[in-house]
Protein backbone atom coordinates (compact mmCIF):
# COMPACT_ATOMS: atom_id res chain seq x y z
CA UNK A 1 0.00 0.00 0.00
CA UNK A 2 1.14 3.33 -0.69
CA UNK A 3 0.49 6.69 0.65
CA UNK A 4 0.07 9.66 -2.06
CA UNK A 5 -0.36 12.38 -0.15
CA UNK A 6 -1.17 12.91 3.92
CA UNK A 7 -1.99 16.19 5.68
CA UNK A 8 -3.36 17.39 9.33
CA UNK A 9 -6.69 17.97 9.70
CA UNK A 10 -7.88 21.02 11.65
CA UNK A 11 -9.14 20.55 14.93
CA UNK A 12 -12.61 20.61 13.43
CA UNK A 13 -12.18 17.76 11.10
CA UNK A 14 -10.61 15.86 13.59
CA UNK A 15 -13.47 16.72 16.19
CA UNK A 16 -16.22 15.55 13.55
CA UNK A 17 -14.23 12.37 12.87
CA UNK A 18 -14.05 11.37 16.38
CA UNK A 19 -17.36 11.83 16.74
CA UNK A 20 -18.91 9.94 14.61
CA UNK A 21 -16.38 7.24 15.99
CA UNK A 22 -17.50 7.75 19.60
CA UNK A 23 -20.71 5.65 19.42
CA UNK A 24 -18.57 2.31 19.43
CA UNK A 25 -16.61 2.66 22.53
CA UNK A 26 -17.65 2.06 25.87
CA UNK A 27 -15.03 5.07 26.85
CA UNK A 28 -15.22 7.48 24.55
CA UNK A 29 -12.70 9.67 26.77
CA UNK A 30 -9.85 8.13 25.00
CA UNK A 31 -10.30 10.07 21.96
CA UNK A 32 -10.41 13.30 23.82
CA UNK A 33 -7.53 16.21 22.10
CA UNK A 34 -6.27 13.61 19.22
CA UNK A 35 -4.24 15.27 16.57
CA UNK A 36 -5.53 13.15 13.18
CA UNK A 37 -3.73 13.19 9.94
CA UNK A 38 -5.65 11.86 6.56
CA UNK A 39 -3.57 9.71 4.32
CA UNK A 40 -5.13 9.34 0.75
CA UNK A 41 -3.51 5.89 -0.72
CA UNK A 42 -3.42 4.04 -3.68
CA UNK A 43 -6.66 1.23 -2.20
CA UNK A 44 -10.17 2.29 -2.03
CA UNK A 45 -9.77 3.72 1.30
CA UNK A 46 -8.29 6.44 2.84
CA UNK A 47 -6.14 6.10 6.45
CA UNK A 48 -6.49 8.51 9.63
CA UNK A 49 -3.63 8.61 11.07
CA UNK A 50 -2.91 9.07 14.70
CA UNK A 51 0.87 9.39 15.59
CA UNK A 52 1.54 8.36 12.03
CA UNK A 53 -0.29 4.91 12.93
CA UNK A 54 -3.58 3.86 10.96
CA UNK A 55 -6.02 3.69 13.46
CA UNK A 56 -8.86 4.53 11.43
CA UNK A 57 -10.01 4.41 7.86
CA UNK A 58 -12.80 5.19 5.49
CA UNK A 59 -15.27 2.54 5.22
CA UNK A 60 -18.00 3.89 2.77
CA UNK A 61 -17.35 7.56 3.94
CA UNK A 62 -17.70 6.97 7.25
CA UNK A 63 -14.22 6.40 9.31
CA UNK A 64 -13.87 3.21 11.29
CA UNK A 65 -11.18 1.46 12.59
CA UNK A 66 -8.65 -0.53 11.13
CA UNK A 67 -7.26 -3.93 12.52
CA UNK A 68 -4.79 -2.06 15.07
CA UNK A 69 -7.15 0.89 15.81
CA UNK A 70 -9.56 -1.89 16.80
CA UNK A 71 -6.61 -3.84 19.19
CA UNK A 72 -6.08 -0.42 20.38
CA UNK A 73 -9.27 1.51 21.39
CA UNK A 74 -11.38 -2.23 21.74
CA UNK A 75 -14.71 -1.26 20.26
CA UNK A 76 -17.76 -2.40 22.00
CA UNK A 77 -20.31 -2.35 19.38
CA UNK A 78 -20.42 -3.36 15.65
CA UNK A 79 -18.67 -6.56 16.58
CA UNK A 80 -19.37 -9.96 14.24
CA UNK A 81 -18.18 -12.59 16.42
CA UNK A 82 -16.69 -16.36 14.62
CA UNK A 83 -16.14 -19.19 15.55
CA UNK A 84 -12.56 -20.80 15.49
CA UNK A 85 -13.35 -23.00 12.01
CA UNK A 86 -13.53 -19.47 10.13
CA UNK A 87 -10.71 -18.09 11.40
CA UNK A 88 -8.13 -18.83 9.21
CA UNK A 89 -10.07 -18.18 6.20
CA UNK A 90 -10.57 -14.64 7.45
CA UNK A 91 -7.01 -13.85 8.25
CA UNK A 92 -6.53 -14.80 4.30
CA UNK A 93 -8.84 -12.10 3.34
CA UNK A 94 -11.85 -14.38 2.41
CA UNK A 95 -15.53 -12.22 3.13
CA UNK A 96 -17.56 -13.82 6.28
CA UNK A 97 -20.41 -16.50 5.67
CA UNK A 98 -23.01 -16.70 7.94
CA UNK A 99 -22.74 -20.06 9.21
CA UNK A 100 -19.33 -19.26 11.22
CA UNK A 101 -20.85 -16.30 12.74
CA UNK A 102 -21.62 -16.76 16.25
CA UNK A 103 -22.97 -13.51 17.06
CA UNK A 104 -23.38 -10.28 16.05
CA UNK A 105 -24.55 -6.93 17.28
CA UNK A 106 -27.97 -6.70 16.49
CA UNK A 107 -27.73 -2.80 15.81
CA UNK A 108 -25.64 -4.09 12.62
CA UNK A 109 -27.66 -2.52 9.40
CA UNK A 110 -26.42 -3.08 5.72
CA UNK A 111 -23.69 -1.01 5.07
CA UNK A 112 -22.24 -0.86 8.49
CA UNK A 113 -18.67 -0.77 8.77
CA UNK A 114 -17.78 -3.94 10.91
CA UNK A 115 -14.85 -5.48 13.30
CA UNK A 116 -14.51 -9.15 12.75
CA UNK A 117 -13.40 -10.66 15.77
CA UNK A 118 -12.97 -14.23 17.10
CA UNK A 119 -14.67 -16.11 19.54
CA UNK A 120 -12.15 -17.21 22.35
CA UNK A 121 -10.78 -14.07 23.41
CA UNK A 122 -12.42 -11.52 21.06
CA UNK A 123 -9.29 -10.12 18.86
CA UNK A 124 -9.76 -8.20 15.66
CA UNK A 125 -9.15 -10.29 13.02
CA UNK A 126 -11.14 -7.88 9.91
CA UNK A 127 -12.57 -5.29 9.05
CA UNK A 128 -15.44 -5.50 6.67
CA UNK A 129 -19.31 -3.89 5.63
CA UNK A 130 -22.22 -5.94 6.44
CA UNK A 131 -24.13 -6.86 3.48
CA UNK A 132 -27.01 -8.19 5.69
CA UNK A 133 -28.45 -6.89 9.24
CA UNK A 134 -26.96 -8.03 12.38
CA UNK A 135 -29.86 -10.68 13.63
CA UNK A 136 -30.46 -11.89 10.04
CA UNK A 137 -26.40 -12.82 10.23
CA UNK A 138 -26.54 -16.71 11.61
CA UNK A 139 -28.23 -17.61 8.90
CA UNK A 140 -26.87 -18.83 5.11
CA UNK A 141 -24.49 -17.07 2.54
CA UNK A 142 -22.52 -14.38 2.82
CA UNK A 143 -22.57 -12.11 5.76
CA UNK A 144 -19.86 -9.83 5.45
CA UNK A 145 -17.76 -7.99 2.95
CA UNK A 146 -13.91 -8.21 3.94
CA UNK A 147 -12.25 -4.54 3.25
CA UNK A 148 -8.87 -5.78 5.65
CA UNK A 149 -7.70 -7.86 7.48
CA UNK A 150 -4.71 -9.39 9.64
CA UNK A 151 -1.64 -9.77 7.26
CA UNK A 152 -2.89 -7.76 4.60
CA UNK A 153 -1.06 -4.49 3.27
CA UNK A 154 -2.54 -2.44 5.52
CA UNK A 155 -1.73 -4.49 8.40
CA UNK A 156 1.77 -4.71 7.60
CA UNK A 157 2.62 -1.34 7.25
CA UNK A 158 0.96 -0.30 10.60
CA UNK A 159 3.57 -2.84 12.08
Amino acid sequence: MKIKSRHHLKGSESKKILKMIEPFLEDPEALRDLSLEVAETDHDFDLILLKGRPVFMMVEDRPFFTVRGALEFAPKKKMVIVDSGAVSFIVNGADVMAPGIVEADPGIAPGDPVVIVEERHRKPLAIGVALLPGPEMRGSGKAVKSVHHVGDDLWDMSG
